[in-house]
């Protein structure tokens, strides 16, 4: 029984871990969204609304609807 309490105890302990993690993780997320948020601002400010291809450069216009 001590040994699978001591199991029990090290998988919570690494959930733990995990969900920390996860929480930081999330954060990192959040922030690479902003910065590529602020990043697509000037691009905006240039060359006015456009859809970029990240893979080749490429863009395009995105056309308003009147």
């Amino acid at each position: 029984l001590q040994e699978q309490q001591g199991k029990l105890n090290a998988i919570k302990h690494d959930i733990g871990l995990l969900s920390t993690q996860i929480h930081s993780l999330n954060h990192m997320y959040a922030d690479e969204i902003s910065k590529q948020e602020e990043s697509k601002k000037p691009l905006e400010e240039k060359y006015g609304k456009i859809n970029i291809d990240l893979k080749d450069g490429s863009y395009e216009e995105i056309k308003e609807e009147k």
